[in-house]
């Protein structure tokens, strides 16, 4: 019970963090900084920011929720990976240290997934009941 309630801080704190503090913002000003984002991995600054929007948005959204938490760590973490070792590599550790901070929580919930208290988790038990009705 306590890993499960351990968990679900984990994911809404986490995932709260990205998408109030990061995310949002992207999204809000999508057209302003569509142009300028920065490209580290040379697909153009408008995909680039969309797949941080997707990374900082849609995936802490639905580990938040505890839907598909596995799957949607991958994004997130590749995200803070991209931004922590790719984008910010030349500068001081102060810079970096937030995205690898996020790095290593989307990884933690992504070896970890989403507990009982999930989407995951009642859709599961659900399965589990239409399958075995009493």
């Amino acid at each position: 019970m306590r890993e499960d309630l351990g968990l679900l801080l984990l994911r809404i704190w986490l995932s709260g963090s990205m998408f109030f503090g990061h995310g949002l913002s992207k999204v809000l000003n999508f057209s302003e900084k569509s142009a300028t984002f920065p490209d580290p991995l040379g697909v153009g600054s408008t995909l680039s920011l969309a797949l941080a929007v997707f990374g900082e948005v849609v995936c802490p959204i639905a580990i938040a929720l505890g839907l598909k938490t596995r799957w949607a760590a991958i994004p997130a973490a590749v995200t803070m990976f991209v931004a922590g070792v790719i984008h910010h590599a030349a500068d001081p550790w102060k810079t970096k240290e937030l995205a690898i901070l996020y790095l290593g929580g989307f990884i933690a919930i992504g070896l970890l997934g989403s507990g009982r208290f999930s989407v995951d988790h009642f859709r599961k038990v659900a399965q589990a009941a239409k399958a075995n009705p009493s």
